[in-house]
């Protein structure tokens, strides 16, 4: 049997995992879902042992499916869902508290007085970020004043943080590496871009102690090895890391300066390669690490918007409106516009480029005459429109439009969406073969890790699918885009 490459994509809805051969074919591949938990309003959770379960069924299913011996790996994967707050003892690996979500919007009174004491420009400067719930470093401090027994442990140095790359690595390599990649660095508001390493002083302001931190790595290397795992043999290598926004980058092979894709998820994110330049948005976009590779760090501007599948999964459970995802395109595709019906996807609040945690969704334009399809066709417009806002915001920082856009995840399989998406944005869309790039990203950055491949190879092995090509006028573009504009100032 050939040796393959096992790449676990933690996300944020369920967990994919998917094995890979050295000419990037996929032969296996499974997901479970992790439930979701909400607490109270704005409050999102996971249990720690439901990720790992649901990790575990995924890797050991994929492998099945591909009809391969686990002996036969040679190398681990992980992408994951970024700034999603994890803490742990270190030993035993039992978790002081679910795992708080990147969606999560409890520590918005905290980031509220640090933007008071006058302290966003530097995390601004030093981090790329701006002083907002998403990022982990507030969520560590919110844990350290809530959780009982908690910060006396993590003064007597028991305990360790980490983003769920981190926690993956050490529950695979049983207990032994606490370590992260400087993609997931630095998106927790402790690492400084240019020295890539935790800075004292930002740590300070947040309250959060050095000694819960991992090591940080490079994307593509050897994080650890396997041990006393159920579906895989000891020894194996995790040689590739990276959230799972900057592996989508990687996976689509925008290694060169300008290049841009957008990843449908439960968000939708769009991330633009800056080089090795560190790049600083004056239009509300972050400034985030792309990868480590061979001693060269690429950046990248990031536009993050935070409801974009979830809001299909809105319409499915919370509304009944479709029994499926995939009918909401043709649902939507039983009217031929959306009827003057507009949808501000504010679900958990505003990202880039407005940065409102207040926000919350809005549907207008609503008559007698509206029927499902046209609320279903409203929210796919709605995703597309604030990826727009997105991509409006990058041409400005950069100072000229996009001129393509490759498009990943879940949702670039709707068609209805990705041809809207062409049209309000008035250039190509791009989908590759396959749209599992966050995965493959990953699989990529571990085969470098281990020497299988370089980054020459890499390009020549990626096609794209489908061109998507605008069919709006400009005057209807921009009519359209207005609409949509005056919709987000009722959010």
């Amino acid at each position: 049997m050939s040796k393959f490459i096992l790449s676990i994509d933690e996300g944020t809805t369920a967990t994919t995992a998917m094995v890979v051969q050295s000419d990037l074919t996929v032969i296996g591949k499974a997901s479970n879902e992790i439930p979701q938990i909400y607490p109270q309003p704005g409050w999102v959770e996971h249990a720690p042992e439901a990720i790992w379960a649901s990790t575990e069924s995924s890797c050991r299913h994929a492998m099945e499916v591909a009809g391969v011996s686990p002996s036969d790996c040679i190398a681990v994967a992980i992408s994951n869902q970024r700034e999603t707050t994890m803490l742990w003892d270190r030993i035993g690996g039992r978790s002081r508290y679910n795992a708080i979500v990147w969606q999560c919007r409890r520590t918005a009174p905290f980031c509220d007085e640090l933007k008071a004491q006058g302290h966003e420009p530097l995390f601004k400067q030093r981090t790329g970020l701006v002083l907002d719930p998403y990022f982990s470093g507030t969520k560590i401090r919110w844990m350290l004043d809530n959780v009982p027994g908690l910060r006396a442990d993590v003064d007597a140095g028991k305990v360790a943080f980490g983003t769920v790359d981190s926690f993956l690595a050490y529950r695979l390599s049983g207990g032994v590496a606490h370590v992260t990649d400087v993609s997931n660095a630095s998106r927790t508001l402790c690492m400084n871009l240019s020295t890539l390493d935790w800075d004292p002083e930002l740590m300070d302001i947040l309250g959060v102690p050095k000694s819960l931190m991992p090591k940080i790595m490079p994307s593509a290397g050897v994080f650890g090895v396997t041990k006393g795992l159920s579906f895989l043999p000891d020894g194996i290598p995790i040689s590739g890391i990276a959230g799972d926004q900057q592996s989508a980058l990687f996976g689509q092979t925008c290694f060169n300066v300008g290049q841009s894709k957008c990843t449908y998820g439960t968000g939708a994110f769009l991330l633009m390669n800056t080089g090795e330049q560190i790049p600083v948005s004056e239009h509300g976009l972050l400034t985030t690490v792309g990868w480590t590779v061979d001693g060269k760090t690429c950046y990248a501007l990031e536009g993050s918007a935070f409801i974009a599948g979830a809001a299909v999964q809105w319409l499915r459970d919370g509304l009944g409106l479709i029994r499926t995802a995939p009918e909401s395109e043709s649902l939507a595709s039983q009217v031929p516009d959306s009827g003057g019906v507009v949808f501000v996807p504010a679900l958990a609040g505003l990202g880039a480029p407005y940065w409102r945690a207040d926000a919350r969704g809005v549907l207008v334009g609503l008559t007698r005459g509206t029927t499902a399809a046209h609320i279903v066709r409203a929210v796919l417009e709605g995703i597309a429109f604030e990826v727009a806002d997105l991509v409006d915001a990058m041409g400005k920082d950069l100072g000229s439009p996009i001129t393509e856009l490759r498009v990943d995840g879940g949702a670039s399989a709707n068609n209805l969406l990705m041809q809207f998406q062409s049209d309000i944005l008035g250039v190509p869309v791009l989908r590759p073969a396959n749209v599992d790039t966050t995965a493959m990203g990953a699989s990529m950055l571990a085969g470098i890790g281990i020497g299988l491949w370089d980054m020459d190879a890499l390009t020549k092995l990626c096609e794209i699918e489908r061109s998507f090509k605008p069919k709006f006028s400009e005057v209807m573009r921009q009519q359209r885009i207005a609409g949509y504009r005056r919709a987000v100032s009722k959010a």
